[in-house]
């Protein structure tokens, strides 16, 4: 089995032309939990003026349905996102640090060794509450500035933020230039460094590799996938990202697979069809058009 953490709420919404009432967010979380989805990152603690999509996080945070069994992610990128993530009432932390140099300047005015620091302070303070910590290695496969990223920089990130308390690391191909050949070899690097935690992966499918990306992943041992439904998203501080891999194309894909992800892909595909009536246009994902198989 491997779990589908579920990022339509955040990494999906942040990049999106239309801004969704928080009664709409609400009600796509309300319905990605009703379709099994047991971890979903609901919304990002961030300066609303930089990312106005997630400005009413403390909102959201107050209304989503919290039943047994499910976990609430608050994405966070300093110490006070962190402190207003707990405040709402998160289940869990989601701190990400880009590998390259010139997005952490671009995207948070810092460098990455400066936002590995501020990782680890996060982590640590979440580890003394008791409280989950993922950290989010961003452009682990490739910079839109600065090309390619050497994969010593993002095993350093991952060292750093295993021994600060992380209990979950993630890779991230924030722009899909990533291939299956880089993913066991970054897999490999961290594992090397945090024998211990749990890993995960985020890919985007800018150039149609993340679902490949995504198999070699799950058959590399990560526990965990991030995917969006409808395969909307796209990062705000990266030209030309395009949408996350879409869930209920992954579903299908590694349900087909003989994999099973808990999740019910009937209940997932109406999704998609709700976001496309919010967000104005037809979104990205497959599957709710194709229809299963056998249907």
């Amino acid at each position: 089995m491997v779990g589908i953490v579920e990022v339509s709420p955040r990494d999906g919404l942040q990049n999106e032309k239309t801004l969704l009432e928080t009664d709409a967010k609400v009600d796509l979380i309300t319905q990605a939990i009703a379709a099994g989805v047991t971890r979903i990152e609901s919304c990002s603690f961030v300066h609303p003026k930089l990312v106005p999509a997630m400005a009413d996080a403390e909102a959201v945070m107050e209304r989503v349905p919290r039943p047994a069994g499910v976990s609430h992610i608050g994405l966070v990128l300093n110490r006070r996102g962190f402190d207003r993530a707990v405040s709402a009432g998160v289940d869990e932390v989601n701190v990400v640090v880009p590998a390259s140099d010139t997005f952490s300047e671009r995207n948070q005015n810092s460098t990455t060794d400066a936002l590995t620091a501020v990782a680890e302070e996060v982590c640590a303070e979440a580890a003394s509450t008791g409280l989950p910590a993922t950290v989010t290695i961003a452009t682990s496969f490739g910079c839109p500035f600065e090309g390619e990223v050497d994969p010593d920089r993002v095993v350093e990130v991952a060292r750093r933020s295993a021994a600060a308390g992380a209990k979950e690391i993630a890779i991230a191909d924030t722009i899909g230039v990533g291939v299956p050949t880089q993913v066991r070899t970054l897999l490999d690097g961290v594992r090397s460094v945090a024998p211990d935690v749990v890993l995960r992966a985020h890919f985007h499918n800018t150039r149609n590799t993340g679902f490949a990306n995504a198999v070699a992943a799950y058959e590399a041992g990560v526990a965990w996938l991030d995917s969006s439904n409808g395969g909307i998203g796209g990062c705000p501080f990266a030209p030309a990202a395009t949408g996350n891999i879409a869930t209920e194309d992954l579903v299908y894909l590694l349900e087909r697979m003989g994999v099973p992800t808990g999740l019910d892909l009937e209940k997932l595909i109406p999704i998609a069809g709700f976001l496309s009536d919010q967000l104005g246009y037809r979104v990205p994902a497959l599957l709710p058009r194709a229809g299963t198989f056998p249907g």
